[in-house]
């Protein structure tokens, strides 16, 4: 299952969505987000799933890839949608039985959550699998360089957020390898009881958090022997320039959120 999580992981490659400028993507992302969140009717959905497919499609990464990010979050999905289910007390009567009800509110909302989380993921994962962390950081950072002026720190907010999603990868992969290790010493960690494999768990956090601080040390020793200072006098390999296939790209996203939002209004 650790696997299968693809989370903060970077596949290069030449597709179109790879060559678009980070700051574009970025604030692409975001307006995707919000297309999500316009209307609660099908055919925004249906909106948003089509822009999803096609930003997939135009990506290059095999579709394998973002059904990969979506897995590991599918059993708190369901958890999720079930409770809405039968918590959920608008709209017609669909089934009572003793204290069990579900109503027509309760089936919309469960659906409607699920497939736009799944969207979601799938959506912005689109974003860190076509663009480095180093590129991220540095459009993060552009596009955040206004707020320079009210003295926010810009530069370590973005180098934080790189950092991060670089590192989850790699905790990833030690979690593998400790729980591996403790299989090995005979510990019941995918058998037993809930209570046996929640009491071995501590076999597999306490070196995790050790392991991460002992990283967490060593980047800092690493980036203070490099004599890293910040932001300030920072030069980069690679510049960020815009091209008019970015503001195609954009102006594509804005028209499938016009067209949500017409249809959020049309149907209300």
């Amino acid at each position: 299952m650790l696997k299968d999580i693809t989370i903060g992981q970077f596949f290069p490659g030449d597709s179109l969505v790879h060559r678009l400028d980070p700051r574009f993507k970025i604030v692409i992302t975001i307006i995707f987000i919000m297309m999500l969140f316009t209307g609660s009717n099908v055919i925004c959905l249906i909106v948003g799933g089509v822009y999803t497919l096609l930003a997939i499609t135009l990506s290059g990464v095999p579709f394998k890839m973002y059904w990969k990010s979506v897995k590991p979050l599918l059993p708190f999905l369901l958890i999720t949608a079930v409770l809405n289910l039968f918590l959920v007390d608008s709209g017609d009567t669909l089934l009572k039985w003793k204290f069990i009800k579900i109503t027509e509110g309760g089936i919309d909302i469960s659906v409607f959550m699920m497939i736009r989380i799944v969207l979601l993921i799938m959506g912005s994962s689109v974003l860190t699998y076509t663009t480095s962390p180093i590129t991220l950081t540095d459009a993060v950072e552009r596009l955040l360089s206004p707020l320079k002026k009210l003295k926010f720190p810009v530069h370590e907010l973005a180098m934080m957020m790189s950092i991060a999603l670089r590192f989850i990868p790699t905790l990833i992969e030690e979690t593998d390898k400790i729980m591996s290790a403790q299989k090995a010493r005979g510990a019941e960690i995918d058998t037993g009881s809930f209570m046996t494999r929640a009491r071995n768990m501590a076999a597999i956090m306490i070196p995790l958090f050790v392991s991460a601080f002992r990283r967490a040390d060593e980047l800092a020793t690493a980036m203070e022997c490099r004599c890293y200072n910040g932001g300030e006098g920072r030069t980069r390999l690679r510049q960020l320039r815009s091209s008019g296939m970015d503001y195609i790209a954009l102006g594509v996203t804005i028209v499938f959120y016009i067209a949500a939002i017409v249809v959020a209004k049309i149907t209300v």
